[in-house]
């Protein structure tokens, strides 16, 4: 098979690649990248159940907490009189019966140590008449691991506890405690408990090093689903998400009423699933400087997810301005001089130089519709008027911002074809109306192949950032909870082989992120994930892998590459820098094919292959992480080679 790569015909490689969509989903910050141990650290959690437009929030602030020893003469309950702050109004009451009596945190699936290893533990407390000492640490049965110390001031006031403390010992599924020295009454709120390698202080760092690792052009945040939310007051507030975080109020998580029915009685596993914001946006923007990629925050549009509520504020409305004013703020609060409201939260938060945001996200996955409110009438959201809206006050201010839009949650639908229609005649006019408009397609294997050429015929006017994809092999799990075998080579290979078609236009196809990113074992509302953990490890899927290779060997220009081997399912792009060639090639049939590279210009010789095989079925799991894994294959000819079955080849020309 000849495969032929030409200079003729090349276009620059525009926008910022591939980069990561992150939303709180499937435990992903509280449980995941937010390194806090604890789980419901400071007794707000909910208990929320119900669906379509009918949510019932239960204030539920004794999840994940229980007397100990079990079943003791230990008396708790939450309270609100005279709080350590008012934004999370809630802490607990503990009255003692016996001394090394108190309360134990469940933590998800318990405390995870590493022997040597530092970690820092912090509480609030206060007293009225308890004088003795208290007692946190974690725990094997009755073997202390780690623990500390501290004695009480009865004075009535909220008063701060924190220690650092190394692990004496590895640990699975340890205890956290809290304990009396004896009998009596205190009072206990926001409790932390965090390793002291988090990734400024506050990120899980094995995760955040595979975020780092696939060098990121950019990382969308906070979502997703969650930014709509499933009412308005629901929806993500990203002044709640700055300040000290005590006071960042606690909010319930959208995906808490997932896959809710009559089957389950309208409340899911996930029922106490909370958003404590101890990431905020402070802290999203300072993790896009660590690992090097521009942040993309996205804000509400004043609609709630449209999948799972009527709820939006009318265009007429003057709440409207609400969210308006947040979206501009949001603008102020990365590049404001400290001379801005805004601006000098942030410096005061201890950046005082602006963050460089370029993009901004307007509205997630919406589309024009119709539905149906409680009082039975139809009513419009009138979508692209709204947009418009955010757009011209936007621009009229930050004329330099780059506004991505949205298409919609599906491709090739009415909707998707009428929100087209709707932009590119906008683009016409205003030719920076939106810089890329968001897709979202999860879909079969058989429809990435049969796609691959779907952004050959796009008008070149209308650039897009592709910003959540993912095979949904059928049989495999797909979408359904805790199914890392969703994450199979089948599906990462029909991947590898629809981004080729991406790479040959990256004049359209700016941007591209897989969703979701991140998913905790036994914690998921939804598969395949990019990356899979729990509370001890961490590790990569086949699409991860994939979606690496793509963002670290792409050049300055997309080449014209032929190939006359796609009726053997091969596929072929290739990309330009200085000197360097990166050839891409996916072979997705059950034989080997011989490859000849050749072109129009001095390409120079095949100096590296970095390649992904495997059996279709096969996917990572936390004892075998590397079963599909790169791997350096030496080159045994300067300009051809051979393509195994069911594999995806880098291929790396240096003149």
């Amino acid at each position: 098979m000849k495969i032929t790569v030409n200079r003729e015909g090349e276009t620059p490689v525009l926008g910022d690649g591939v980069g990561l969509f992150f939303e709180d989903l499937n435990y992903g910050l509280d449980g995941g990248l937010y390194a806090e141990m604890l789980e419901n650290r400071n007794f707000e959690a909910k208990d929320v159940h119900g669906e379509w437009d009918r949510y019932i929030v239960e204030d539920d602030g004794g999840y994940a907490w229980s007397v100990y020893p079990a079943g003791a003469d230990v008396a708790t309950k939450i309270k609100t009189d005279r709080p350590l702050f008012p934004e999370n109004p809630h802490y607990m009451r503990v009255v003692t019966s016996a001394p090394a009596q108190g309360v134990s945190n469940k933590a998800y699936d318990g405390i995870y140590l590493k022997k040597g290893n530092g970690y820092k533990i912090s509480f609030w407390a206060r007293s009225y008449s308890y004088k003795g000492k208290v007692t946190v640490g974690v725990y094997d049965g009755e073997k202390a691991l780690l623990e500390k110390r501290a004695g009480v001031k009865a004075d009535g006031a909220w008063r701060r506890y924190s220690f650092r403390v190394k692990a004496k010992e590895d640990a699975d599924a340890a205890s956290f405690r809290f304990t009396l020295q004896k009998a009596g009454s205190i009072h206990i709120d926001a409790f932390s408990m965090m390793p002291e390698n988090a990734v400024l202080g506050v990120f899980r760092r094995d995760l955040v090093e595979l975020m780092k690792e696939m060098k990121p052009g950019f990382l969308r945040f906070p979502g997703g689903c969650v930014v709509e939310g499933n009412s308005l007051a629901n929806r993500y507030l990203w002044k709640n998400s700055i300040g000290m975080p005590e006071r960042r109020r606690h909010n319930w998580n959208r995906w808490a009423v997932h896959a809710t029915g009559p089957e389950n009685n309208f409340r899911s596993e996930f029922s106490h699933y909370g958003q404590t914001l101890g990431v905020g946006y402070y802290e999203y923007f300072r993790l896009c400087e660590y690992i090097g990629a521009k942040p993309l925050p996205v804000v509400s549009v004043g609609i709630a997810c449209q999948y799972m509520s009527t709820e939006f504020v009318p265009t007429d409305d003057a709440a409207l301005e609400t969210y308006i004013q947040e979206a501009l703020d949001v603008v102020e609060f990365a590049n404001g001089g400290q001379d801005t409201v805004w601006g000098k939260v942030r410096a005061e938060m201890g950046h005082p130089q602006p963050f460089g945001l370029e993009y901004l996200g307007v509205g997630n996955e919406q589309w024009e519709a119709s539905p149906k409110q409680k009082d039975g009438v139809e009513r419009p959201n009138e979508f692209y008027r709204r947009f418009e809206l955010f757009e011209r006050r936007l621009h009229e201010k930050y004329p330099a911002l780059k506004i991505i839009g949205t298409a919609g949650p599906t491709v090739e639908t009415p909707s998707y074809y009428d929100a087209w229609k709707w932009i590119r005649a906008k683009l016409e006019t205003e030719p920076d109306f939106v810089y890329a408009t968001d897709e979202h397609f999860y879909v079969s294997p058989e429809w990435l192949y049969s796609h691959v050429h779907m952004y050959d015929t796009y008008p070149r006017a209308g650039k897009v950032y592709a910003g959540e994809y993912a095979a949904h092999v059928p049989g495999s799990g797909c979408a359904l909870f805790n199914a890392p075998q969703a994450n199979c080579w089948e599906g990462a290979l029909a991947e590898a082989a629809f981004m080729t078609g991406m790479e040959r236009n990256a004049d359209v196809v700016v941007m591209a992120s897989y969703a979701p990113l991140f998913g905790r074992l036994g914690y998921t509302q939804w598969s395949p994930d990019m990356i899979w953990f729990d509370g001890k490890r961490a590790y990569p899927s086949a699409n991860y892998h994939v979606q690496k290779l793509y963002s670290l060997y792409t050049g300055d220009y997309s080449l014209n590459v032929r190939t006359d081997g796609e009726r053997d399912k091969v596929y072929a792009s290739a990309t330009e820098r200085q000197g360097m060639t990166f050839v891409k090639l996916v072979n997705a049939g059950e034989e080997p094919v011989e490859a000849e590279i050749e072109g129009d210009y001095d390409f120079g010789s095949l100096a590296r292959i970095i390649r992904l095989e495997g059996e279709m079925g096969d996917y990572n799991t936390a004892g075998s992480p590397e079963k599909i894994a790169p791997l350096e294959v030496a080159p045994t000819a300067p300009r051809s080679l051979s393509l195994p079955p069911r594999s995806f080849s880098v291929l790396v020309f240096m003149k």
